[in-house]
């Protein structure tokens, strides 16, 4: 292989121009000569013993050609780009200049990454939240528990109450006349819901349940979605058959026992009250990092080629297609029940794409000019991680995910750290 020439048509993309030398050509073309002339048959030949040149009149001397240059080309193209020292981010575009005695000249064109430039990251000024953890917000979370160890009492001598679910047999009147859809037996309903017309629910709070029927009056919203009841004063006759309400469990030390490995109530809250604060600072130390990259997004300058955010948005529709599939779903549903076009889909990804993409080159360029690189023990570390996370041997994640990647992501990963410990975070 010979790098001709590398040529810049625009900033970010190259034209290399190779030539696969004669002799290794010639070569390439007798292999594939070989493979193919037992499938060839010219009449006065038993099959697959016509001479070349017989078969080379037939169809022609570049029959075999078009073959052999696509076996060398992955080859001769990878040389050649590492002999130019560029980094393609697309397909090449591949054109035959000539083949003569010197050998096949051919052109491939090809967009490459660009170079990002990013002014004044370092001091950058950001403000992050403080963490505080309220009282309110332990006693928030402790009900949450509270809740899921309840009892759920049926009474049917009590007077039903706000925040409790009923069991109600009802019919609706307008002007004297049952209307559709106004019926229901042992239905169940959630007074505080709000899931019934106005004035509805809470007509039930205070009565008891009884064989006897009573009656609730409300008024259909004037832009009630039926246009026969829509603004008329309705009747619903009512039976109550019981009510359900909520025991929720005494916050004392026989609870605390049950739901924790702590003894006493002080224990029990001073641990909610440290996790509440560990997710809290979790959140705040995330939000600190997307405005952190924001602000990064922000002061960088830099030409992004479409087939950059194309490839991106090629592995979120991949992300996205997996994930219907884990639900049992699959794009064409998708497609099918949304009403969306592919390319619809492939728009919405756009911004966030073009995001992803213009971040990680600023990245690069903060860890380049920082000369930030990685260890083998963090290497190593991340390595274990992800296994740990998908609970398979960490040789297994060797195998599957090339250092080169694993080693990006480290440095990335130290170059937005860089970005955070040189900020000004108020």
């Amino acid at each position: 292989m010979s790098l001709k020439s590398v040529n810049r048509e625009t900033q970010n993309l190259a034209e290399l121009e190779i030539l696969i030398e004669k002799s290794v050509f010639d070569a390439e073309v007798d292999k594939v000569f070989k493979k193919n002339a037992e499938k060839i048959t010219v009449p006065g030949f038993r099959k697959g013993k016509a001479p070349r040149k017989i078969i080379e009149k037939m169809y022609g001397t570049a029959y075999f050609f078009e073959e052999a240059i696509d076996n060398l080309l992955p080859d001769e193209y990878a040389a050649a780009v590492a002999e130019a020292g560029i980094d393609p981010v697309s397909r090449p575009e591949i054109d035959v200049k000539s083949m003569d005695d010197n050998g096949v000249l051919l052109t491939a064109k090809v967009y490459t990454k660009p170079e990002a430039v990013v002014a004044d990251y370092k001091g950058i000024e950001v403000k992050k939240d403080k963490v505080r953890v309220t009282k309110d917000e332990i006693a928030a979370e402790i009900d949450k528990i509270r809740e899921r160890n309840a009892r759920i009492l049926t009474l049917t001598d009590v007077a039903a109450e706000n925040g409790d679910e009923v069991v109600i047999d009802f019919e609706g009147f307008v002007d004297g006349v049952a209307f559709e859809g106004g019926k229901a037996e042992k239905y169940s309903l959630k007074l505080g819901s709000h899931s019934f017309i106005e004035g509805f629910e809470e007509q039930l709070i205070g009565k008891v349940p009884s064989e006897e029927l009573f009656d609730i009056n409300v008024n259909f919203p004037a832009d009630y979605g039926a246009e026969n009841l829509a603004g008329k004063p309705a009747v619903f006759k009512i039976k109550l058959h019981e009510v359900k309400r909520t025991d929720l469990p005494v916050l004392d030390e026989e609870f605390v026992k049950d739901v924790s490995e702590f003894d006493t109530v002080a224990e029990y809250e001073a641990d909610i009250k440290a996790k509440i604060k560990e997710r809290k600072t979790a959140d705040s130390d995330r939000k600190l990092e997307e405005d952190l990259i924001n602000a990064i997004v922000e002061k960088t300058t830099v030409e992004i080629p479409d087939c950059m955010i194309e490839t991106e948005i090629d592995g979120y529709v991949r992300d996205y297609d997996y994930r219907l599939q884990m639900q049992g779903g699959s794009l064409d549903l998708y497609y099918k029940y949304t009403g969306q076009t592919e390319e619809q889909l492939r728009e919405s990804f756009k911004s966030g794409a073009e995001k992803q993409v213009k971040t990680r080159l600023a990245l690069e360029f903060i860890s380049k000019t920082e000369n930030i690189t990685a260890t083998e023990e963090e290497i190593e570390a991340e390595y274990a991680k992800i296994a740990a996370g998908y609970a398979v041997e960490i040789e297994k994640v060797k195998a599957s995910i090339p250092v080169s990647g694993i080693t990006e992501d480290v440095v990335l990963r130290k170059a937005v750290d860089f970005v955070k410990e040189n900020a000004v975070i108020k």
